[in-house]
């Protein structure tokens, strides 16, 4: 997999197969021959330090195409799902993630393909073989009940029933619990869900509703995602909901769908969503999609909220304040992604962060107080919250206090280090740089180093990678 996106050439190849215009091939050189393809199998992962199975080599997503109907009586799915994708290296094999049902047919533009299934790995058998820089095209027919999957944190995701629907959480790894593909930050792409579901549900996917149309009884939903985005955001989450429909100040339209026994409880938190994406795109620069909202649930065997990308998902009524740790997310994490799982406090850190710095916006505490009064810097040296890098929490802390709440005490104590001038031109220019892409936490130093014209060496050794209770700073 390639992490960059597709060069200009690749691009307009890309442009060309997708209209249905033929891309031009290479000559086919002798076998042997110098320039001839040598054909290898793409990796099964990309070797993420959590989760090394993770995303595949040797081609590099740009669209996915998702087609479904799903009945929430029987939880029973019919699904297709189109992947284009362009190779990055000769290929006589390749390998997708896919934890989902019973597959029925696989086909590599348009001829059928040989598959297994491993685990999490579908491995498919192209024939004919692909040749680097083509543009190529994976149906996936599939059908039966979607699995709900535990996290190494006892949490659940994927597709998790609920009394009305589905739950469709992805972060780390659930995505392929109801679609093929490559599973890993890093191979971001756009996506078309198509939904079809019972007259009366509604189904709530990223990005722009497209279309909405009843027919015998059934309703589908086509749902347009424009802008690049990582595996693990991707919802389409079922169930009855009362929809509303608006706008920010700014233009940046609303699409909220609240479960209708918890539209009260949620009340003060959804009619902050437009001053909450103003004050954010104050602080952190431009809205970096093309919409925005929330899906409320009720999921009680879920038991957290999550950043899907445009709309972010909670299993409960929200706080005012959960609200804005969601949305900021949609700057940190949904369009600046980590590059590997070990830095999710580039996300967690940033999104709590966020939280302070709306609650001081709003007449509450100001960041430093809440930095002051937080009591997990009260705590002992030899505390777990002290004792775990956060740079580097594992797989099952990674969603613990040490990447929200150190990370945003590291932070704020940036902030302390360099000066808020310095300090809120990085973040500004931390979603701008890397907007819609990939990064760690090393680019964030040469990035803080730059703002600042200081060397933080020491600063980011103490407060992200060493174990220790940070004296000064």
């Amino acid at each position: 997999m390639r992490i960059s996106r597709l060069s200009g050439a690749a691009l307009a190849v890309a442009a060309g197969a997708l209209i249905g215009v033929p891309a031009a091939q290479p000559a086919l050189a002798a076998p042997g021959a110098p320039g001839a393809p040598r054909y290898s199998a793409g990796a099964a992962g990309v070797g993420d330090p959590y989760f090394p199975d993770q995303g595949n080599g040797g081609f590099d997503v740009q669209h996915y195409d998702i087609a479904f109907a799903y009945d929430p009586a029987t939880r029973h799915m019919d699904a297709v799902t189109t992947i284009t994708a362009v190779a990055t290296q000769d290929l006589d094999r390749f390998n997708l993630d896919f934890r989902g049902p019973e597959i029925s047919e696989l086909k590599v533009d348009k001829h059928p393909a040989a598959f297994t299934r491993d685990g999490q790995e579908l491995i498919v058998t192209p024939r004919p073989k692909l040749k680097s820089g083509q543009v190529f095209s994976v149906t996936v027919k599939y059908a039966g009940t979607p699995p709900v999957i535990t996290d190494p944190d006892g949490s659940l995701e994927g597709w998790v029933p609920t009394d009305d629907g589905a739950f469709v959480a992805g972060e780390p790894q659930g995505a392929p619990a109801w679609f093929p593909g490559s599973d890993h930050p890093t191979d971001k792409a756009t996506f078309t869900f198509h939904a079809t579901v019972p007259e009366g549900i509604t189904a709530v996917g990223n990005g722009s509703l497209v279309s909405q149309t009843t027919e015998n009884g059934r309703t589908t939903f086509v749902w347009d995602s424009a802008e690049p985005m990582a595996t693990y955001l991707a919802t389409v989450t079922i169930g009855n909901f009362t929809v509303t429909e608006s706008a920010t100040p700014s233009g940046v339209p609303i699409y909220t769908a609240v479960d209708p026994r918890l539209v009260t409880q949620s009340a003060s938190a959804v009619s902050k969503i437009p001053d909450i994406i103003e004050y954010f795109s104050s602080v952190f620069g431009p809205y970096p999609f093309s919409s925005t909202g929330a899906i409320i649930d009720r999921a009680p065997n879920v038991g957290y909220a999550l950043e899907t990308q445009t709309k972010p998902i909670f299993s409960s009524a929200p706080s005012v304040g959960t609200m804005a740790h969601e949305l900021a997310h949609q700057w940190y994490g949904d369009s600046v992604t980590p590059t590997k799982w070990s830095d999710i406090w580039l996300n967690e850190g940033f999104a709590t962060y966020a939280t302070w710095l709306w609650t001081e916006h709003t007449g509450g505490a100001t960041a430093q107080q809440t930095f002051n009064n937080s009591s997990n810097y009260g705590r002992a040296a030899t505390s777990s919250f002290w004792q775990t890098v956060l740079a580097d929490p594992g797989s099952v802390d990674m969603f613990g206090s040490v990447p929200y709440n150190r990370g945003a005490m590291t932070l704020h104590a940036l902030r302390g280090k360099i000066g808020d001038t310095a300090f809120f031109k990085l973040i500004k220019d931390w979603a701008a740089e890397n907007r819609h892409g990939n990064t760690d936490t090393a680019a964030f130093i040469r990035s803080a180093e730059k703002a600042s014209g200081m060397d933080l060496t020491a600063f980011f050794d103490v407060w992200a990678f060493q174990k220790g209770k940070p004296a000064s700073w």
